[in-house]
C-alpha cells in the first residue's frame, strides 16, 4: 500500500499497537504526527525515523492539549488524511473501587479525546480520508473488574458508527477491536496461552497495525461504520466446564 506523502495522526504512538501503527505507516510513505506522554519511548521512537516522524508530548484528556495539538498538525500540514485513535488505559473498576475521578479519565481518553479530534479536524480532512477507531473485544465480553476500560471501549465502538453517519461522503469511520496482542506487558508467554486460541498464537501490534493501514487504503473504500474484530477467533469459541481441555474451578 503506498500511502506517499499522506498526513496521518497516531494517538498513544510511542509504544505497543499504536507504535507498530507508526512505524507501518513511515514504511509506507506517510508522515506521521503522534501525540503521547511517554517522553523516553517517544523520543527513541523519532531519532530512529527522523523527519518525517513528529512528536507532540501531551495527555489528551486535558482539552488545551488536545486543541494546541492540532494546532500545530495544521500549521505544518494544512490538511489530514488519517487519525487513528488508539491511545487508552485501563483503572480497572468495581471491585477495585476505581474512583469517579479515574473512570472519568479513561472516558475522556478513550472516548471524548477522540471526538474532539475528530471534530477539530472535520473540516480539514483530504479527499478520501479516514479514521480508525481502536476498540476492543472488551467491548462486547469481559473479565471481572475491568468496568472502566470495557466502557471506553464500548463508547468508542458506538461512537465509530455515529461519526460514519455525521461525516458520510467526507471520511470514512472504521474500529478495530484486538484481543490478546503480545505488546509484552504480559511477560513470557505459555505454551498454552497460544493454542488457547483457535489460530494457535497470540496477536502482535502488526496484526492490528496492518489492518489499520488496510482501512485506510483504497482497497476498503466500501467499509465504514464497521467494526473489525481481531483476537485470533477467540470470540467465537464455545468454552464448557470439560471440553477441550478447558476446566472451571470456582
Amino acid at each position: 500500500m503506498d500511502f506517499n506523502n499522506k498526513v496521518c495522526i497516531v494517538t498513544g504512538g510511542a509504544n505497543g499497537i499504536g507504535r507498530a501503527i507508526v512505524e507501518q505507516f513511515l514504511q509506507n510513505g506517510a508522515n506521521v504526527i503522534f501525540i503521547d506522554i511517554d517522553n523516553e519511548a517517544a523520543e527513541k521512537l523519532v531519532a530512529k525515523h527522523g523527519e518525517k516522524l513528529t512528536y507532540f508530548s501531551g495527555d489528551i484528556t486535558n482539552e488545551e492539549i488536545i486543541t494546541n495539538f492540532v494546532k500545530m498538525v495544521l500549521k505544518r500540514f494544512k490538511h489530514v488524511d488519517y487519525l487513528i485513535n488508539n491511545a487508552c488505559v485501563s483503572r480497572n473498576g468495581i471491585l477495585s473501587k476505581c474512583s469517579y475521578d479515574d473512570f472519568n479519565y479513561v472516558l475522556k481518553l478513550g472516548v471524548t479525546a477522540p471526538y474532539l479530534l475528530t471534530m477539530l479536524l472535520q473540516d480539514y480532512f483530504n479527499s478520501d480520508a479516514a479514521i480508525v477507531n481502536i476498540s476492543s473485544s472488551r467491548a462486547t465480553m469481559s473479565q471481572k473488574d475491568t468496568e472502566s476500560y470495557s466502557a471506553a471501549k464500548g463508547g468508542i465502538s458506538a461512537l465509530t458508527h455515529a461519526l460514519s453517519i455525521s461525516l458520510a461522503g467526507k471520511v470514512r469511520v472504521n474500529s478495530i477491536s484486538p484481543g490478546w496482542i503480545d505488546t509484552g506487558a504480559f511477560g513470557e508467554l505459555s505454551r498454552e496461552d497460544h493454542l488457547q486460541h483457535p489460530v494457535r498464537r497470540v496477536g502482535t501490534p502488526l496484526d492490528i497495525a496492518k489492518m489499520v493501514l488496510y482501512l485506510c487504503s483504497d482497497a476498503s473504500s466500501f467499509i465504514t461504520g464497521e467494526n473489525i474484530t481481531i483476537d485470533g477467533g477467540m470470540s467465537k469459541q464455545m468454552i464448557y466446564h470439560g471440553e477441550h481441555g478447558w476446566s472451571y474451578t470456582s
